[in-house]
């Protein structure tokens, strides 16, 4: 069985090709530029020739796409977008009229001359491009797929509360990890983000969604230090988010979400830590421009900081040599890939036929 598991974040988009008839280390892996990365690049290479840009596709990841146009229109550039693109921007598309991005039809955006940029965060064809530079069969028999969605907030709310309101409200569901695990029709109509990246599928193969942080979290049980601990202190430092969790296994005493660029490393040590005594207040991490603190389960660890504390992540190296000491987890060999292990425990949740396919090469679940 092959699964393509693609954890798609802001600086970088982590790709696991699984094959149950492969040791996990033999699979194929690639940690390429993300969509968002891509975009920006091509946009930039269009203001260089002085080129307009129009920009097509879904609603995506913002960030590097977003700084990049917003360099193009201050260098007196022009940017055009559809409605479902512009989204990427703001779901508000007046605000997007404001920052200088004209809002154009399907029909309009065909007939301009200008440097034509698709917006999406699943690009199967490059995938299967570069697949097949090294002789690697572009066929699939499931979609694990993973982003950080804000959601569309109504007019007049924070988008960070209506994220980590999502998350709690997930949470208190069901308290384990995989209740981040989604199939395409069971994802809430505003995870418009989440739904676009789905339906770019296209159906390719069935699909399975995970919200990217809790699936790096459930990545990292696969390390064996890290599963073999009775409690865990997860954090997922990202490019430009960090979520902590306190753990038991799969169940959630204390999750926090924040930025990471608008942390300091003492403030990062500082919330892990009060977050794992259950101290970490909401309003302190809303209020310091991040999203939220919930603990949803003090009952289950114990009362202070763990002797696991493990972190994952691209910006894991801003833990080093400050006061926590934690362990870098590598599960199967590979810190990128955390995500897409966790993503590929989700497809098995969703899709039970192929359960024993992933246990198989796995193991059992954490």
């Amino acid at each position: 069985m092959r699964i393509l598991a693609i954890d798609m974040g802001t600086g970088t988009q982590d790709i696991l090709l699984f094959d149950s008839e492969r040791p996990v280390e033999n699979c194929v892996k690639m940690i390429m530029p993300s969509a968002t990365e891509v975009a920006a690049r091509r946009i930039r290479r269009a203001a260089a020739a002085r080129r307009p840009v129009v920009l097509t596709g879904t609603v995506a990841g913002g960030g590097p796409c977003s700084w990049a146009v917003e360099e193009l229109i201050r260098g007196g550039g022009r940017a055009l977008a559809t409605p479902e693109a512009a989204q990427t921007f703001n779901d508000d598309l007046s605000r997007v009229r404001k920052s200088g991005v004209e809002i154009i039809s399907e029909d309009e955006a065909a007939r301009v001359d200008g440097e034509r940029i698709v917006l999406q965060d699943l690009d199967l064809a490059a995938i299967r491009a570069a697949l097949a530079a090294f002789e690697e069969p572009g066929d699939f028999d499931g979609l694990a797929l993973g982003c950080l969605d804000h959601g569309a907030a109504p007019p007049d709310v924070s988008d960070r509360l209506f994220r980590f309101e999502h998350l709690r409200t997930t949470v208190s569901g069901r308290n384990d990890l995989l209740a981040f695990a989604t199939a395409p029709e069971g994802l809430a109509p505003y995870l418009t983000r989440a739904r676009a990246m789905v339906s770019s599928a296209d159906g390719t193969a069935p699909v399975a969604f995970m919200d990217t942080g809790p699936a790096a979290a459930l990545g990292a049980l696969h390390d064996e230090r890290v599963g073999a601990a009775p409690e865990q202190v997860v954090v997922n430092l990202g490019n430009m988010h960090l979520l902590g969790f306190h753990l038991r296994g799969r169940q959630i005493a204390s999750l926090f979400e924040h930025h990471t660029g608008e942390m300091t490393d003492g403030q990062i040590a500082d919330f892990t830590c009060r977050m794992a005594t259950g101290e970490l207040q909401h309003e302190e991490v809303f209020h310091s421009s991040g999203h939220g603190a919930y603990h949803p389960d003090r009952s289950i660890v114990g009362s202070g900081l763990p002797g696991m504390v493990a972190v994952t992540g691209p910006r894991r190296q801003r833990l080093r040599g400050g006061p926590i000491a934690p362990y870098f987890a590598a599960p199967f060999g590979d810190m990128m890939a955390s995500g897409c292990f966790g993503m590929l425990r989700a497809f098995a949740e969703v899709h039970e036929w192929a359960r024993d396919a992933v246990e198989g090469r796995l193991g059992p679940l954490p």
